[in-house]
């Protein structure tokens, strides 16, 4: 039977939708993860601070509004820095934070290597 006003048969639009609709819904159901290259960043970073001997331990966590991967000095500590993306924040702040033991964020923004350029202090020279 064809639907006289759209020129399609019963059924065909809603099978179109649905789909769709499921894919939709699957992806929002994800956790948030970081891609490839943004652990590749993170990780690069993570074994210069532990060639420094400055980090030991590290976790990832993957929850349904953010990824953290989370640094410690010792395994039984809390975190000394969090490196959390949160795509909610993408157009607002930026997706990506550091975020200090006590809470306080360090840097924020759109971009994680600049955002990790937070551990990239170089010391100066500064006049007397």
């Amino acid at each position: 039977m064809t639907d006289r006003s759209s020129g399609t048969e019963d059924g065909d639009a809603s099978a179109i939708l649905i789909p769709l609709h499921e894919a939709r819904h699957e992806r929002l159901d994800q956790p948030v993860r970081f891609d490839r290259r943004e652990l590749d960043q993170i990780l690069r970073l993570y074994g210069r601070m532990v060639a420094a001997n400055e980090w030991r331990d590290y976790a990832i966590d993957h929850l349904t509004d953010r990824a953290v991967f989370s640094v410690f000095r010792r395994t039984s500590e809390v975190p000394l820095f969090q490196i959390v993306k949160d795509p909610k924040l993408a157009r607002r702040q930026g997706a990506f934070a550091v975020i200090a033991a006590g809470g306080r964020i360090l840097k924020r923004g759109q971009e994680l290597g600049r955002v990790l350029g937070v551990f990239d202090r170089t010391l100066k020279l500064v006049e007397a």
